[in-house]
């Protein structure tokens, strides 16, 4: 752990985005108008607000992009619903990054990739994803597949709509979990889609979701022939103080701040259920 990681720096939030009736999208930049500081892609950040809270939060831009950071936040609690009372040039404390991210330079590097989210859980792979979109030499086909309730809570809809669907080799499967008027896209819940799909095991798969919805969607892909050692997800929301002091994050030997965020199911299956 760094010094410079423990140190708050003052951010200043300089665009808002409403994705969804309770998603937000907060633009960050130093006093200094610069980028806070580099991340890989999948690590986190502590937001605070003095005298009102923190909270570990995805960094949701892409490391390539060199002007700013995103964070894409749900209105879930004291914290969240402060943030979304803010107006742009309003500050907060952000200090990190933290986690290790996903293995976009090695594992993943070459391979095809399926990301696989449902809900607020494509904030942390919206990273991954523009950082391939970025590097598209160094990567084969993506697919993605995203859900959500309703069309409404479809988060960054307009970019994945705009960008990532008119992308060359790159195919955008969306889904809401109940048919509503104005809706001609595919209607049913994440995990059945996956499997209606029927992507080839070749593929490298990430997951990130309800925890519901990745306990199905897995067992989906190992009907589909996917093994352990290919299927990541990130388990960001365990985290708490970020350096592996508050233990909040234990499951087994492991701390989630330090050993993860990011794991493979194969690194899932050595560790106690209770995760």
């Amino acid at each position: 752990m760094r010094n410079e990681e423990l140190i708050p720096r003052v951010g200043v939030v300089t665009e808002i985005r409403q994705e969804t009736p309770d998603v937000k999208t907060f633009r960050v930049v130093g006093t200094d108008g610069k980028k806070l500081f580099e991340h890989i892609p999948g690590q986190c950040a502590m937001l605070s607000v003095p005298g009102v809270g923190e909270a570990m939060i995805s960094i949701t831009s892409s490391p390539t992009v060199e002007e700013y950071m995103e964070f894409s936040i749900k209105k879930v609690g004291v914290l969240t619903s402060w943030l979304h009372s803010m107006e742009p040039g309003q500050e907060i404390l952000v200090r990190g990054p933290y986690g290790n991210g996903f293995p976009v330079d090695t594992t993943f590097k070459g391979r095809d990739l399926l990301f696989i989210a449902g809900g607020i859980g494509l904030a942390p792979l919206h990273s991954v994803i523009n950082y391939v979109r970025a590097k598209r030499e160094n990567y084969g086909h993506i697919d993605v597949v995203y859900g959500s309730r309703s069309k409404e809570d479809l988060v960054d809809l307009a970019e994945m709509q705009n960008e990532w669907m008119n992308e060359k080799d790159m195919n955008v499967y969306l889904t809401i979990d109940r048919e509503e008027e104005g809706w001609d896209g595919h209607v049913g819940f994440v995990p059945n889609y996956v499997q209606e799909l029927n992507f080839p095991t070749t593929e490298t798969a990430i997951i990130c979701g309800p925890p519901v919805m990745i306990h199905f969607t897995l067992q989906g892909l190992q009907k589909l022939g996917f093994t352990n050692s290919q299927v990541f997800t990130t388990m960001e929301m365990r985290m708490k103080c970020g350096i592996g002091k508050c233990g909040r994050c234990n499951i087994g030997d492991k701390y989630v701040c330090k050993d993860g965020p990011v794991f493979s199911f194969d690194e899932l299956g050595e560790l106690p259920d209770e995760y």
